[in-house]
């Protein structure tokens, strides 16, 4: 209740609720920020801080603002007499703290008990004005504690006589009760710690024998996962009290432990509402709730943990080890939030919260000084920057493989476990991680568990030329199709080029892609690979349109973060055998993929063939192919009408050639995929093995690109003897390429019209296996190996399959 306007919002629920009950009892937390407030004030004043002063006038102000503006002029004297003396109350012990400098735990949880108190009783006279009678009552008559200031232990047995005793004396149909606070044995005032007044509720409800405790939050129930990390993230219609639980220990604020408690000791049931959106359903927490088709009800998180790990050979069979831990941290008052021991008892490791590490050290060190001296076990090993994420459901125990699905999911995203724990009861699997990873484990794990819609897949696009910016057209007509057919969400997280680089993580707007990114920040490649790892986001493919060298030597900064990589660019898999097995050793490492289809025929399925084939346990014994399309249609269109180097031209413009053409002509191009079919063949291979028998003059080669149309305008007599030797013997030219026993080479046949490579028009491609399988007929792969539009159509069958 932040202010009159929800206070205003919170008497319509009442109305409401007076319609359909006799009598109801209401529960009031502060005015929204006031307790921290209050706590501020009396910290500045504990350290001798005039500024208090100023704080208790804000805090004065703000009470007396929502007086005015929520009861009617002519009933406000008497509700300002009691803010003013609610504040005078306030300001004298802040003003005896300011001159003791001292600020004790009794006098702190004073201080702050006024924040409900003075809400409660505004509430109160304002439902009076409105003619609703009721009756204020002070918790602290009604609940007794011990004194543990901040977190006070209720004595039950006391306090349920105390509410029957009261409830049944009163005749109004509403009760008011300020939350969060109770008075110990010696009279003092004492709070209910986190969600105190939500507890106070339960403990009312509890004492009543209630037929249902409300709980009038800002949200409309407990959630899958955390709204602010998971976008898609629903709303749990009903959910059992050990579940809810499980789930409020576990990070889920919508509710906290001890409200449960003693409402599922009389199985009591709870809602949890939203005031500002009082029809929806919200949750409800009680034992008799439909089995759950999902096993998993909720996933949740405790951020900021630390691991401390007590290990030593010395630990081994010797009882008592585990006591003084534990012993240790509690004479601290350090709260153990997991626990998991190695079966060899060589080692304990427990969760802690970060803030208590060094503390716990300290203590724990102590306590084993003796141990540690005479090496029977090491110094305590703290490990920060973690936290912990959990899978809560009470049907867990009944669906086997859970587990698996939960750490398989975390696996393929590069999320390391540093630690796991699971309870006897199955109702909750936790995992230690790196806080880093906490969002995108959350939203892996509740794609993996909730979505039923689609899958997230983010892009990250290196290339806006020729090829690039047909995959990025590609990619947005295709958006649609892919949601609805295959439940996938291709977001686009960044685009770069050798000039610019643009992130968005809610997807570049593929319409436009092209205005943003040159409106974008300089291209910085190691900024770019650093932006990409710190923003760790699930489901992520690194894509390589480019023929860049540099670009070829990033992948293992991708493939080491489990960001799989997909690479139309050649230059990676045709480079040094060591370079490449590394590529494939590290995707194998790090559950990533590493995909390149399109380094040999384009769009053409010629790696992934080959890979079943090997998958299912045939052997290669020989490849004949056609591999370049830039060649193949230069041959198909050279008759000598046109000069070659014009032909060449010509496949240059309609971008079937590499960015630099003589790559094509050299045969260097050819000689790069063959190599990587043998290697993919299970060969060892490099450049250096294969034999080229090359059919350009030397010269061509030399310079630069112009110098290389010149040159073969000066040797188109060499050409136009090529062609005419090979159709006076009724043959066509192809440059082939052949990996046989071991050896591959790479040059320009006469092909005869009963070969496989004879009947090859345009920018086709033909590869031929020989296998175990396939001996005198081989397997033939025909089609398009070269063009624009069918190399970006392979790069994107990659990319679904690294999204499968």
């Amino acid at each position: 209740m932040a202010n009159a306007k929800n206070m205003n919002v919170v008497v319509s629920i009442v109305q409401e609720k007076l319609r359909d009950d006799d009598k109801i009892a209401i529960v009031l937390s502060a005015l929204g920020g006031i307790t921290d407030a209050l706590l501020e004030a009396a910290t500045l004043a504990s350290v001798g801080d005039i500024l208090y002063k100023q704080k208790l006038i804000a805090i004065e102000q703000r009470h007396l603002t929502t007086v005015r503006e929520l009861i009617p002029l002519d009933k406000q004297s008497s509700v300002l007499s009691m803010v003013k003396k609610r504040c005078n109350e306030i300001e004298d012990t802040c003003n005896g703290v300011f001159l003791l400098k001292e600020l004790s735990a009794r006098t702190k949880d004073s201080v702050a008990s006024y924040g409900e108190l003075l809400s409660s009783q505004i509430f109160a006279a304002k439902l009076k004005s409105l003619g609703i009678d009721n009756t204020w009552q002070d918790a602290r008559e009604l609940i007794e504690t011990n004194s543990n200031f901040g977190n006070a232990n209720v004595d039950f047995a006391s306090t349920n006589k105390n509410i029957a005793d009261f409830i049944a004396t009163v005749q109004d149909p509403v009760v008011i009760i300020p939350g969060f606070t109770g008075k110990d044995k010696n009279g003092d005032t004492t709070t209910l710690g986190r969600g105190g007044s939500d507890y106070t509720a339960a403990i009312v409800g509890s004492a009543v024998n209630a037929s249902v405790v409300e709980i009038w939050t800002d949200v409309s129930g407990m959630m899958t996962a955390d709204p602010r990390l998971v976008s898609n993230a629903k709303i749990i219609q009903e959910i059992s009290y050990q579940e809810a639980m499980e789930l409020s220990h576990f990070g889920a604020k919508v509710i906290y432990p001890p409200t449960i408690q003693p409402l599922m000791n009389k199985g009591i049931p709870v809602v949890i509402k939203n005031t500002f959106a009082s029809s929806d359903a919200g949750t409800w927490i009680r034992n008799d709730i439909a089995r759950n088709v999902n096993a998993i009800r909720g996933i949740s998180s405790i951020n900021n943990l630390s691991l401390i790990s007590l290990e030593g050979s010395g630990m081994v069979g010797i009882p008592g080890f585990s006591k003084r831990l534990f012993e240790a941290l509690s004479n601290e008052k350090i709260n153990v939030i997991l626990i998991t021991q190695s079966s060899s008892e060589h080692s304990i490791c427990v969760g802690i919260e970060e803030a208590n590490a060094d503390r716990a050290k300290a203590v724990i060190d102590e306590a084993f000084a003796y141990e540690i001296e005479i090496k029977k076990v090491e110094p305590l090993v703290v490990e920060k920057g973690l936290a912990i994420v959990a899978l809560v459901g009470d049907s867990m125990k009944n669906h086997p493989g859970i587990s698996g699905k939960m750490f398989g999911a975390l696996g393929r995203n590069g999320v390391n476990v540093r630690a796991i724990a699971q309870g006897s009861s199955e109702r909750n699997i936790s995992a230690v991680i790196a806080l880093a990873d906490v969002k995108k484990a959350i939203n892996v794990l509740h794609e993996e568990f909730f979505e039923t819609t689609y899958k997230q897949v983010n892009l990250f696009i290196s290339g806006t030329g020729n090829v690039g910016s047909k995959l990025l057209a590609q990619l947005q007509q295709q958006q649609k199709h892919l949601l609805e057919h295959l439940r996938l969400q291709v977001r686009i997280a960044a685009v770069g080029n050798s000039r610019k680089m643009l992130f968005n993580d809610e997807g570049v707007d593929l319409s436009r892609w092209d205005e943003l990114l040159s409106g974008a920040e300089a291209m910085d490649m190691n900024e770019f690979i650093k932006t990409i790892q710190k923003k760790n986001l699930r489901n992520s493919v690194f894509v390589d349109v480019t023929a860049n060298d540099a670009i070829a030597t990033t992948y293992p900064e991708y493939l080491q973060k489990s960001i799989s990589v997909v690479a139309c660019n050649k230059i990676a898999c045709s480079s040094s055998y060591e370079y490449y097995k590394k590529l494939k050793d590290l995707a194998r490492e790090f559950n990533a993929l590493f995909l390149f289809e399109t380094n040999v025929g384009a769009g053409l399925p010629v790696i992934g063939t080959l890979n079943d084939l090997l998958r299912s346990g045939d052997k290669v014994n020989r490849i004949e192919a056609v591999l370049s399309g830039t060649l193949n249609f230069v041959f198909n269109n050279y008759t000598g009408e046109k000069s070659f180097a014009k032909i060449v031209r010509q496949a240059q413009d309609e971008g079937y050639t590499e960015p630099d053409p003589r790559l094509d002509l050299s045969g260097m191009d050819v000689m790069r995929k063959i190599m990587i079919l043998a290697r993919e063949s299970g060969e060892k291979l490099e450049m250096e093995d294969i034999s080229n028998e090359s059919f350009m003059p030397a010269s061509c080669m030399e310079g630069d690109v112009e110098n290389f149309y010149r040159e073969m305008e000066q040797n188109e007599d060499h050409f136009l003897k090529l062609v005419t030797e090979a159709k006076k013997a009724g043959m066509k030219l192809k440059f082939v390429a052949k990996f046989v026993d071991g050896k591959a080479s790479v040059g320009l046949q006469h092909i005869d019209p009963q070969s496989d490579f004879y009947h090859l028009y345009g920018k086709d491609n033909a590869v031929l296996f020989y296998t175990n399988r396939y001996t005198e007929q081989p397997l033939v792969i025909k089609g398009a190996g070269a063009g624009a539009e069918v190399t970006a159509s392979g790069v994107f069958a990659d990319i679904i399959r690294a999204a499968g």
